[in-house]
């Protein structure tokens, strides 16, 4: 029984510390270069720098389709909306009522008479 694993030639791994000692052998003698990459680092930060300063004086204002303030009241009215229909399926399916009654004011002052006790 042969795996593909016995047939390959065992090839030598190199370890972490000889990688990092014949990455530092190479690097020894690129001074010049280490020079013109740090020359090149710093003009790329400062085209990035001069790409922002344009991007924030080319900047347009924001054109919302769907206003802040209409937001808050589509929110409020969908919250609303929420409200009344929990009221209706709780009143009338949980609690046996008819949903429509959850709506009246006789209702709602039964329970406040209810939860204050006065009769």
């Amino acid at each position: 029984m042969t795996t593909k694993q016995a047939e390959r030639p065992v090839e030598e791994k190199q370890t972490r510390n000889s990688h990092k000692d014949s990455q530092k052998k190479t690097n020894v003698g690129d001074s010049a270069s280490n020079e013109q990459d740090t020359a090149k680092k710093t003009s790329r930060n400062q085209q990035k720098q001069k790409q922002r300063e344009e991007k924030k004086n080319n900047k347009r204002p924001r054109l919302r389709v769907f206003p802040i303030w209409l937001r808050i009241i589509v929110v409020l009215l969908l919250c609303a909306i929420a409200l009344t229909a929990g009221l209706m399926i709780g009143y009338g399916v949980i609690g046996d009522g008819t949903p429509t009654d959850a709506l009246k004011k006789d209702t709602w002052q039964h329970i406040i008479d209810i939860v204050t006790k006065t009769e």
